[in-house]
């Protein structure tokens, strides 16, 4: 991957402070949260020197809620490798909560993408969420790069092989875009799991039917590891309704009238969020769903509202990590 030095060295810098600024915190005490449910939370590395700062509050909030993993997201065709690299770093460094990366193979070759596991074990992650990748711009379907791997189970099989890593998969409840049908994708997805991956995390969704039925689709499928269902709050509904509509995913009417309207009043719209998510989760774990994994997009005090609702603790509240982060700034 090529990078322009000039701009690349304000976006090393933010890491490098964020990475000084993580180190000096206070670490908080690993905490035993309630043996159901477990959660985990995936975040996205920053884009501007400016947004390593909220990334340090962001990672720092959600460590105190002592969950099973956070996550970094890795950009189409590698496009944030070193952001996420950088923000991988300074999270094993000093974070309590494991960490999980990203890695994608679309647009890459093998050897370029292999060459990114062997980084991620020197810096000490010990878990991947391998994941095929999106279309390059202008793409409609996935073509694999000549030298490449050819679907997200080589991939894992690939990984699987080189190291000692959890590997975590995609899962899609209301069908890959891309799939033939409900049962092709059923297949790619125990080709996955049958290569090496301990478990899938799902793509969002928001009826809790839509999960338990897929739930048993899977297990009559033959697919018996763990699938963790990822859960989005709504932070705002119309980037919501174009994610959902990349993905296939229903957005149901009674969610766009609760939200619609709200654009100008983010307090009332995150207090709806928070409170139809945790009902979410509530119904799914009242059905004997034990895991969750949120798509924080680095919004932590909506996680921390959720969980609260959920009945988990975590070392410390967001008000004491909140001025821990501001007093390091």
């Amino acid at each position: 991957m090529n990078h322009n030095p000039r701009t690349d060295q304000p976006l090393r810098d933010g890491a490098v402070e964020a990475a000084q600024r993580l180190a000096r915190r206070p670490r908080p005490s690993a905490v035993a949260l309630h043996q159901n449910p477990q959660v985990s939370f995936e975040l996205f590395p920053p884009a501007t020197p400016d947004g390593w700062a909220g990334f340090v509050d962001t990672v720092d909030r959600l460590d105190h809620l002592g969950g099973a993993f956070m996550s970094v997201t890795y950009g189409a065709g590698g496009t944030s490798q070193a952001r996420t690299l950088q923000a991988l770093q300074a999270m094993t460094a000093c974070c309590v909560t494991p960490v999980a990366g990203h890695l994608t193979c679309a647009g890459a070759t093998r050897d370029d993408v292999m060459a990114v596991v062997d980084t991620y074990a020197e810096a000490k992650v010990k878990h991947i969420v391998a994941l095929r990748g999106d279309p390059p711009k202008g793409h409609t379907a996935f073509e694999p790069h000549p030298d490449g791997f050819a679907s997200a189970a080589e991939l894992v099989s690939a990984i699987a092989r080189r190291s000692h890593f959890d590997i975590s998969v995609a899962a899609y409840p209301e069908v890959h875009p891309e799939a033939r049908s409900s049962a092709d994708d059923l297949d790619n997805l125990k080709r996955k799991i049958d290569a090496g991956a301990r478990n899938a995390i799902t793509q969002f969704f928001f009826e809790p039917d839509t999960f338990l039925r897929f739930r048993d689709r899977a297990s009559a499928a033959g697919i018996h590891a763990p699938i963790i269902p990822g859960i989005l709050p709504v932070v705002n509904l119309k980037r919501t309704i174009a994610m959902a509509q990349s993905c296939a995913t229903e957005v149901p009417t009674w969610l766009e009238s609760l939200f619609d309207g709200l654009d100008n009043a983010p307090q009332v719209r995150s207090l709806i969020s928070a409170t139809v998510t945790a009902e979410l989760c509530t119904r799914l774990h009242d059905q004997g769903v034990n895991r969750f994994h949120f798509y924080t997009l680095n919004r932590p005090e909506l996680a921390w509202a959720i969980c609260r609702i959920l009945g988990l603790r975590g070392a410390g509240d967001p008000q004491s990590a909140q001025r821990d982060a501001a007093a390091l700034a």
